[in-house]
């Protein structure tokens, strides 16, 4: 961050300051009205919002001090204005967020609608907009969540009524499901989303980095179910590691060696596995072997009433009713021998990559993100900017402990729970997994300690859990601290005996992760202390450190000094092992990106057509365009026409089942073949206009026919191009460039897409029956 722009956000922080004091003089009406002057000044235009800045953020400051009896600190102020540039802004746990956030929020909302507050669950988001919503509703903007509320399906929120609010709190998934929902609406009415101008990312650093890979996907018709997952699970439960398949560095990838795709051809009894013939074969193989060796049970999922249930890797909690894709959640189900559900087609799908990408202006805040300001500036063009601390920072940070083995870890770990507990202080204890979490709760059983666990099966419980965890006494383990929300707040008691301690039993996969951990102590000032725990053994350390580290754990596990000095050779392994997989979660989100741009690209376009067709007030020029279209591609370059089909068998097929004429036999030139083509699809759609004499009838059968065809073709090329992704990563084993073969294939696809829509709107437009129902209404069935 340029200390020009940290004078001037300065400078500005100042001049709001300066503008709270004639503020406080005024009454509550005369607070209220300032509203109503600042739209007229914005009038509508989001280029005015940074004239009205200073006196918006002190209107916005006085009046939480009204209504929420909460007055804004300079630092909370200083965070608003940076994020009104365009930053993620750094402040660290308990340094009051949500609160900061409701300047830039105010000021948005003052332009009209398409603001949105992206908060880290459902929870937050709702009770934010509830407790938050009380300020902006006093100042007379509107807000809205959502997310639907506890016991409510998310079909039956009311969308149009909550899009129509100047604030929105909602979360990445359900911001990304409700876009990609709006983009397969068939009436403009069925559209709710404006304008995505403004949106400000609480925790930014999970969703923007954490989750970048994460594709959001609504999933329609199902695919016929494989005969082949049996098979080949069975079959890659026989091979061994290195001699039939081989594990990448960072454990993200995985791939058959040579000699392992003869011995799966000796056991299924098949000559080229690799031939097309087997592609099916070869795809299920591989889903297999992703399911058996890279993803793991209570790490990636836990297996619940005959069901694999996902797990959100960045907060430990349940994912129930989301599923991987591309076949992926039913290779899993196989391994674990539960009922194997029906793959369902991608009809849609998006990255939050994209998503916020699209964003006319973004922002974040999170307690974490100076470590990864290089990727936010490339990625998103947000610059970082870290907000001093309101009160000097007096934690203690402890030196890792470093141990050889787990055992001998969590042996000593343990002491430390029970010193803290003898003096009933409070203490946080983070576990890398739901596994180790289970095993360090048994354990403080065992020791007879009273604790509370949250982690993937306790997320009802998470609010209640976090806010007791700093009370005297309170013991906590959990799986994830990061997107957690609630603030450890602690008792006047407890900072006599040294705050919070934060016990970390590992280091997590990066240090930004490991910094939010730390900060759950000492927040606002308060005393805190925090230290991890660690060995050779931690999974950072054994699936991204070299073999001379894993050699010397193996041989020294018995030995009876386990924790190793200061002195010790290992000291930065950890750390070493850390930047080695930050690079590659860096690399593979770039490569998300890449992937990510080609499908966006076909995306808008598909997007823009269907708006086109939305807004138009008359679609007969779109529909004599597909006609022409059609009846050419026949006629010259036989785009449609199978092995030996004639013009009769063509017309029969797409265009009239009913017709039977012979003359056409005998239409010999090209032109005379395409303009019957184009008089007998003109015939059609005469005949049902004369069916539908109201012009809102007919413009509605034009649209529906016409979008029906644009989803049919679109809905194939979103499937085709996730199964073409999955085999694309495999070949890229094999030296080939896999961002070019991707493009290329998908735009070979693209192209057929299209011919394919052109023809699905000629049978729509021509083979549809209608119904005129008793008030009006026409129902379509479409051929």
């Amino acid at each position: 961050m340029p200390k020009l722009h940290q004078r001037k956000y300065r400078k500005i922080t100042k001049q709001i300051l300066k503008r709270m004091a004639g503020y406080q003089q005024m009454s509550d009406a005369e607070l209220q009205h300032q509203t109503q002057l600042l739209q007229r000044q914005v009038n509508g235009q989001r280029r005015n919002l940074k004239k009205v800045l200073p006196a918006a953020y002190a209107v916005v400051c006085e009046a939480s001090k009204r209504v929420l009896g909460l007055s804004p600190f300079p630092v909370q102020i200083l965070g608003a204005v940076a994020m009104e540039d365009g930053n993620v802004v750094e402040m660290k746990t308990g340094e009051g967020k949500t609160l900061t956030a409701t300047m830039p929020m105010y000021l948005h909302g003052l332009a009209g609608r398409g603001n949105y507050l992206i908060t880290a669950n459902e929870y937050l988001a709702n009770r934010d907009s509830e407790t938050m919503g009380k300020l902006y509703r006093w100042l007379g903007l509107s807000v809205s969540s959502a997310v639907p509320q506890p016991g409510q399906d998310a079909d039956q929120r009311d969308l149009a009524k909550i899009y129509q609010a100047n604030i929105v709190y909602t979360t990445n998934s359900t911001l990304g499901f409700d876009y990609l929902f709006d983009n397969l609406a068939k009436t403009k009415e069925e559209q709710h989303l404006p304008s995505f101008n403004f949106a400000l990312l609480d925790e930014a650093d999970a969703v923007l980095l954490d989750a970048a890979q994460t594709p959001l996907v609504i999933s329609g018709t199902p695919r016929v179910q494989s005969n082949f997952l049996g098979n080949a699970d069975q079959v890659v439960k026989l091979l061994h590691q290195d001699r039939d398949y081989q594990i990448s560095d960072d454990r993200k990838n995985i791939w058959f060696t040579p000699e392992g795709i003869v011995r799966m051809e000796k056991y299924l009894d098949v000559d080229n596995l690799l031939s097309h013939e087997w592609r099916d074969l070869y795809c299920h193989l591989v889903l297999a072997l992703r399911a058996n060796y890279l993803i793991k049970k209570n790490r990636d999922y836990v297996v619940h009433d005959d069901e694999v249930v996902l797990i959100d890797q960045h907060n430990g909690r349940e994912l129930p009713g989301m599923k991987m894709q591309a076949g992926m959640h039913q290779a899993v189900e196989t391994k674990e021998n539960v009922s194997v559900s029906q793959e369902q087609r991608a009809m849609a799908t998006i990255t939050y990559q994209n998503l916020f990408r699209m964003f006319h202006q973004l922002a974040g805040m999170t307690g974490t993100a100076a470590t990864d300001a290089k990727e936010f500036l490339e990625v998103y063009n947000l610059t970082v900017f870290k907000v001093p601390t309101n009160k000097p920072n007096i934690r203690i940070d402890l030196p890792d402990r470093l141990y050889i083995t787990n055992q001998a870890k969590l042996v000593d770990s343990l002491q430390v729970v029970k010193q803290a507990y003898a003096q009933r202080r409070p203490i946080l204890i983070e576990t890398g997994s739901l596994e180790l979490s289970v095993l360090y709760s048994r354990l403080l059983l065992q020791a007879e300690i009273p604790h509370s666990v949250l982690n993937a099966r306790s997320e009802v419980k998470e609010a209640d859990i976090i806010r007791h965890a700093g009370e005297l006494g309170a013991v906590t383990v959990s799986t994830a601290m990061a997107g957690r929300g609630t603030d450890i707040r602690i008792a006047p008691a407890v900072e006599k005996l040294g705050g919070l301690l934060v016990l970390g039993t590992e280091r997590m996969q990066n240090k930004r992760i490991d910094n939010q951990l730390r900060g759950r102590a000492g927040r606002q000032g308060a005393p805190g202390e925090s230290v991890f725990y660690t060995s050779l053994e931690d999974k950072i350390v054994t699936e991204h450190s070299t073999r001379s580290v894993q050699k010397f754990a193996r041989q020294h596990a018995q030995q009876q000094q386990q924790l190793l000095g200061k002195k010790s050779r290992f000291k930065h392994v950890i750390d070493r092992a850390q930047r080695f997989l930050a690079n590659q979660q860096r690399a593979a989100r770039f490569e998300t990106l890449q992937y990510g741009e080609i499908t966006r690209l076909q995306r808008k376009a598909v997007y823009l057509q269907r708006d086109q067709i939305m807004t138009a007030t008359d679609l007969s020029a779109i529909i004599q365009k597909t006609f022409h279209f059609v009846a050419h591609e026949f006629v010259y370059h036989r785009g449609y026409q199978n092995h030996g089909e004639t013009l009769l068998e063509f017309i029969y097929q797409n265009i009239d089942p009913s017709y039977r004429s012979a003359t056409d036999l005998q239409l010999e030139s090209r032109k005379q073949q395409e303009r019957r083509l184009l008089q007998l699809m003109n015939d059609r759609l005469q005949r049902l206009h004369e069916q539908l004499v109201d012009q809102q009838q007919w413009l509605y059968f034009q649209r529906v026919t016409l979008l029906r065809a644009i989803d049919q073709g679109w809905i194939g090329q979103v499937d085709h191009l996730e199964v073409l992704m999955r085999v694309i990563k495999e070949r890229s084993i094999a030296q080939v460039n896999p961002i070019y073969e991707f493009q290329r294939e998908g735009q070979k696809a693209f192209d057929k897409m299209k011919t394919v829509i052109n023809l699905k709107a000629v049978q729509n437009v021509t083979n549809s029956e209608v119904i005129i129902k008793k008030d009006g209404k026409i129902e379509i069935e479409f051929p």
